[in-house]
């Protein structure tokens, strides 16, 4: 099932305009995001076939089955409730029975966890984007023998520096494994290849050191340590940036560049509005989709602020958060049993 068949076939239940253009915050490049709400066809809803959600390719437009629509709503997701609570000039389309949701029924005082705990995750996701353009990688992959060094007395030399003063071939090279000594190998060393040694690496594309089979009697030459923890944890990252750098928005990514403050302005930006909008359903039980302060906010997204000033700001608003939640009169949790009467009346009504 499609968005146009909801449509076609009066499905559809809500519609309305979200994102920037619903904050207040919209500029001329902003796209317009679209959410709603259907029901399914009866024998699809009490069959096999249902579907929570269905949404476009670019994911700017998504529309909740009804009954996940309520479930969201109970458990006080921040883009659920902005979609209930959406200002009159930015609905495109209620049908009546929606009148049975009221905002007065979902606002609780989870919204401590839910606005607050997504602005913590967006105040982790505009840190490692910082990490990123600050610490760049290189695109030519490190290999394992990159992280193996050779002892010599009290200290270390990186395997390819030893190789080379060496003038050894790291093919030539043997290794054995070294009893209760996690990453510590003895090396031994062939010089007319007699023995067919593996190398430190069996192939440029290997995870882990090659060993060896070790005539008895050969003596060792050195012995290697491999620091797999740090080999390990480079590869993650590696793959993290990279696959950054080809997912990103790349006129996203300009913009933030210009600003030359190194951290994403535009998720800097939605923590502080998601934590200023907690604050005000905990303090006044109102949610405000529409912000009253869109200068400020576009002056964030514009990068007019140092990164460290605005964790500074997000602190002082989770500290008042904390304050508040103790003070809220909103109910703790949602009532889940009078919800669903509502819920079990209006698809009584919509199957009529």
């Amino acid at each position: 099932m499609t968005i146009q068949e909801i449509k076609d076939k009066g499905l559809l239940l809500f519609e309305c305009i979200s994102g920037s253009k619903a904050y207040g915050l919209d500029t001329p490049t902003s796209d317009t995001d679209l959410k709603g709400v259907f029901y399914l066809p009866k024998d699809q809803f009490f069959g096999l076939d249902y579907i929570t959600q269905i949404n476009n390719e670019t994911n700017d437009e998504v529309y909740y089955e009804l009954g996940r629509f309520v479930e969201l709503l109970c458990k006080n997701n921040p883009n659920i409730l902005e979609i209930l609570a959406s200002p009159e000039d930015r609905i495109l389309y209620k049908h009546p029975i929606m009148d049975s949701l009221n905002i007065e029924l979902f606002l609780s005082k989870l919204c401590k966890e839910t606005f607050a705990g997504y602005a913590h995750s967006q105040i982790k996701k505009a840190r490692g984007y910082k990490k990123k353009i600050v610490n760049p990688m290189e695109k030519e992959r490190k290999d394992v023998p990159d992280f193996c060094y050779i002892l010599e007395g009290y200290s270390s030399v990186p395997v390819k520096e030893w190789l080379q003063a060496k003038d050894y071939l790291q093919e030539r090279c043997g290794l054995s494994s070294i009893p209760h000594t996690k990453g510590m190998y003895a090396l031994f060393y062939d010089e007319d290849d007699k023995f067919r040694y593996k190398g430190i690496v069996h192939n440029p594309d290997a995870n882990e050191v090659a060993l060896s089979s070790i005539q008895k009697g050969e003596k060792e030459v050195a012995y290697l340590y491999f620091n797999v923890e740090a080999y390990s944890l480079y590869c993650k990252e590696y793959k993290e940036y990279w696959d950054w750098v080809a997912n990103r928005n790349e006129i996203r990514y300009q913009g933030n560049q210009q600003h030359g403050k190194n951290y994403d302005a535009k998720n800097i930006m939605h923590t502080i509005r998601l934590l200023q909008v907690a604050e005000e359903i905990l303090r006044d039980g109102k949610l405000n989709v529409k912000r009253p302060n869109r200068e400020q906010l576009l002056n964030i997204k514009a990068g007019m602020m140092e990164y460290d000033e605005l964790l500074v700001m997000a602190d002082d608003l989770m500290h008042r958060i904390e304050q508040y939640v103790g003070k809220s009169h909103l109910q703790d949790i949602p009532d889940k049993n009078k919800i669903e009467e509502i819920l079990i009346g209006m698809r009584v009504k919509l199957y009529k």
